[in-house]
């Protein structure tokens, strides 16, 4: 019979309904590097703090590093009436060391255990997020230089707006994923704490030193507040919110590139390697990475409204509804890691058909409101400059024709004030030029970049140092 490790007070087996209910190895396992090396650092502060000596101290953690080399090979088979990754880690331990690996458990609980599992957890996972963010805005940075002189047709309302280079729509989305890195950063202050120490609830009366572990595992700092240690989510709920922002700009990159490649645009086409076809038309090539994107950021919001449901009713402090955090969380770091990874190729393979933009840059009327602001520099109010346009404009669309192919005396009957220089300020080209001088230029946004690798570097460094000491694959 495999008795439970909480099982003293009870005086009947769990019902099998109950154990599977209950149970989260399905999917806590994924913390099992985090789980040993949280424990192997807790180790050490039992040592430190007597609680152990130093011959147990070296034979609890020759076990849990066997645990990982195993687990490696393929050799650990997690058991469901083991309920969760601690309560089987703690079993293989005792194959190894016997009855020392009782002894794990000291001075701490399933609840600020797997609390420090997941700040952990979630602290690795925003490095290798921000990495491919970087990587994410150096192919939109590839992209903007390679565009630097396409000008293009902004829009607004999804009707041409003015010209402008196509290297600023695709800086747009470098400025994006920027805040993104920056939400991140500013979330690992919340994620890289330490709530080790709080226990179940209110700490442990042994003498203990949670300000040992947090330095040992590179943690900023400690939880004030032991009921807060272990209840606290917010630090999962503010990566869900960045995580959901991040698929949102790549969602409207995507809306934007499944038009642009549709035959009633043709501006872009996707290599054929990020398409795929159907099965019943045969001239069909679908944009389906682009709509999986669209379509998976839902799935990301649910995910943010899930855990804000969770937590929004839950007294203080641990309860069992905090285990169905897991299962969300995990879900979004897979679907937002899978998602940008795929985005970085896919842009690099992008074509731009650079003829037909230039031939749309014809119609729309892009240059009317640099003649409107033409119109400005003569003396008229901005209101009447809009008026005279607008009837301009209007014209135009009557007689099929541009505002540019305008005689200058057909100009002059709607003002005055319009001279011969009128033609070179409705050239698109220049409009563009223009308007593209006072923006960021590329270096602004290399630099930015730059910063960011600044502190994805430090940061991975230290990640690393940590992982290496405790011989924990940092993976």
């Amino acid at each position: 019979m495999n008795k439970k490790l909480w099982a003293g007070r009870f005086q009947k087996q769990v019902h099998p309904m109950v154990e599977r209910y209950t149970a989260s190895i399905d999917f806590d396992y994924t913390l099992i590097y985090e789980d040993i090396l949280g424990s192997l650092v807790h180790v050490n502060m039992l040592e430190k703090c007597s609680l152990i000596d130093k011959e147990e101290s070296n034979q609890l953690q020759l076990g849990l590093k066997k645990i990982v080399q195993e687990y490696d090979q393929g050799k650990i088979e997690f058991h469901l009436a083991d309920e969760d990754i601690h309560t089987n880690i703690e079993r293989y331990l005792k194959k190894y060391v016997c009855d020392l690996a009782d002894k794990l458990h000291t001075a701490r609980s399933r609840n600020d255990q797997v609390a420090l599992d997941t700040h952990l957890y979630l602290r690795k996972q925003i490095i290798f997020i921000v990495h491919l963010l970087i990587e994410l805005q150096n192919a939109l940075l590839d992209l903007a230089t390679k565009h630097q002189n396409i000008v293009f047709p902004a829009y607004t309302h999804l009707q041409r707006a003015q010209p402008i280079y196509l290297a600023q729509h695709w800086l747009a989305y470098v400025a994006m994923l920027h805040r993104d890195v920056e939400r991140l950063q500013s979330c690992w202050i919340r994620v890289n704490q330490s709530p080790s120490g709080a226990c179940a609830v209110a700490g442990s009366t042994l003498a203990t030193d949670q300000y040992y572990v947090a330095a040992e595992l590179g943690l900023e700092g400690v939880y004030l507040n032991t009921l807060d240690a272990v209840s606290d989510r917010d630090f999962i709920v503010e990566f869900l919110a960045a995580a959901s922002l991040i698929m949102m700009h790549i969602s409207r990159l995507s809306e934007e590139l499944i038009i642009w490649s549709s035959q009633e645009f043709n501006f872009i086409s996707f290599d054929d390697a990020y398409c795929t076809g159907s099965s019943m038309m045969p001239q069909k090539k679908n944009p389906d990475v682009a709509e999986l994107s669209r379509g998976k950021t839902g799935r990301v919001y649910g995910a943010l409204v899930t855990i804000l449901t969770l937590l929004k009713g839950l007294p203080l402090a641990y309860n069992k509804d905090l285990q169905e955090d897991k299962e969300p969380l995990f879900d979004v770091v897979k679907t937002l890691t899978h998602t940008v990874s795929i985005y970085i190729p896919l842009l690099a393979t992008l074509k731009v058909n650079s003829d037909v933009i230039h031939h749309s840059l014809q119609s729309g009327y892009l240059n009317a409101t640099a003649l409107a602001e033409y119109l400005v520099t003569k003396g008229i109010s901005f209101r009447e400059a809009h008026s005279i346009t607008g009837k301009m404009v209007a014209y135009c669309l009557q007689n099929n024709s541009r505002l540019q192919d305008l005689t200058l005396a057909d100009m002059q009957g709607f003002s005055m004030f319009i001279g011969d220089d009128v033609y070179s300020a409705l050239a698109i080209e220049k409009i563009a030029s223009i308007t593209q001088s006072k923006l960021l230029t590329l270096s602004a946004y290399e630099n930015q970049i730059s910063i960011s690798k600044a502190w994805l570097a430090e940061k991975l460094c230290m990640l690393q140092n940590i992982y290496l000491k405790f011989d924990v694959p940092l993976k």
